[in-house]
């Protein structure tokens, strides 16, 4: 069976009966896995291998693991930073910043190949400008070239761990101050000033192997009447034709508030494959996420399988046990341990 286009939440820390059902869907390609679904390593291990003894290939799980205020497993992981620290210590020191930038990376992407996730839906390569309270200090610097050199360190760490990188949110949230969870906002910027600044770092991490984007749930008025994850020139004539990227376009959450541009949900769900994603979120509504299973009834393309497949992370080096003995794994928690501890942001 090939994986479906849907990828959707599940309600507690084991599956329901439901749950089974739903993931058993043809439609369906993906779990992504909330706070709500943790506890501990172990229990996430035990959650992550009911998943994946569902089909065969199995499920592609996936959590946003970033760090900083977006980090869902926490107890019992390593707490990561937020993004805006590694910007901060890449003014002072770009080197020892993109070395222990790489070294998070890779120490998340190394815990929870572990557990049985196969990525995270990170680097945020958004720019920090002050303006957007939603991304805040989930982006590494206002800087274009700062932040391209530290997203570079984060995805050759998870790269290193065996774990793909999701570059979102295409092509930049940064400039507007409306929360897309929330309201639609509106960037009116030219698409030249675009490209020279926000664009920058989705062009250097796809020129370096960057397996999949999210765009975001903003218009850009200038560019394009449709929010970025509806818009088949910013999907297809910017993302694929302009920047050649050949990966995996993800819609962000179909259930967000931004996301009634396209209309109903499974009108959204049709308006987001139709402008060029490969594979729908919709999190936090069952009855929607039944709604648009139903509807689309069919598995992805073979090309769309093909990208798909590569977002499987590969076989994990270390089970959970054996990461307290690697000497990778020390090293990369006491560089992080160097931070201020205080940035560490709590539940």
């Amino acid at each position: 069976m090939l994986l479906g286009p849907i990828m959707l939440d599940c309600a507690g820390m084991a599956l329901t009966a439901e749950d089974r059902d739903l993931l058993r869907h043809p439609a369906v390609g993906g779990v992504i896995l909330f706070a709500r679904n943790y506890t501990d390593p172990a229990q996430l291990a035990a959650l992550t291998a009911e998943i994946a003894a569902l089909r065969d290939p199995p499920l592609l799980i996936a959590v946003d693991q970033e760090g900083g205020r977006v980090q869902r497993f926490r107890d019992g992981l390593t707490r990561l930073p937020a993004a805006g620290q590694f910007g901060a210590m890449y003014a002072a020191d770009p080197t020892i910043a993109g070395q222990i930038c790489e070294a998070a990376g890779w120490l998340m992407a190394t815990e929870l190949r572990a557990l049985g996730v196969d990525f995270s839906f990170a680097p945020v390569l958004d720019l920090n400008r002050g303006i957007s309270q939603v991304i805040g200090d989930r982006g590494f610097s206002a800087h274009p070239a700062a932040v391209t050199a530290l997203a570079l360190a984060w995805q050759r760490g998870v790269q290193r761990a065996g774990m793909i990188a999701v570059g979102k949110h295409f092509p930049g949230h940064g400039g507007v101050a409306a929360d897309s969870h929330t309201e639609l906002p509106t960037d009116s910027r030219s698409l030249a000033a675009i490209e020279q600044d926000d664009l920058e770092p989705f062009r250097q991490l796809i020129a370096n192997g960057l397996t999949a984007v999210m765009p975001a749930h903003v218009i850009y008025s200038q560019i394009d009447a449709q929010p970025a994850g509806f818009s088949i020139i910013w999907l297809q004539r910017i993302l694929r034709e302009r920047l050649g990227f050949q990966g995996v376009i993800f819609s962000d959450d179909l259930n967000m508030a931004a996301a009634a541009a396209g209309g109903d949900h499974v009108e959204r769900a049709q308006a987001a494959l139709l402008a060029g994603c490969d594979m729908l979120l919709i999190c936090n509504n069952r009855p929607a996420a039944i709604r648009i299973v139903d509807a689309l009834a069919v598995t992805s393309a073979p090309l769309t399988s093909q990208r798909l497949s590569a977002l499987r992370g590969a076989p994990a080096a270390m089970n959970w046990a054996q990461l307290p003995e690697n000497s990778d794994w020390q090293r990369a928690r006491q560089w992080l341990a160097q931070l201020d501890s205080t940035h560490l942001e709590t539940c």
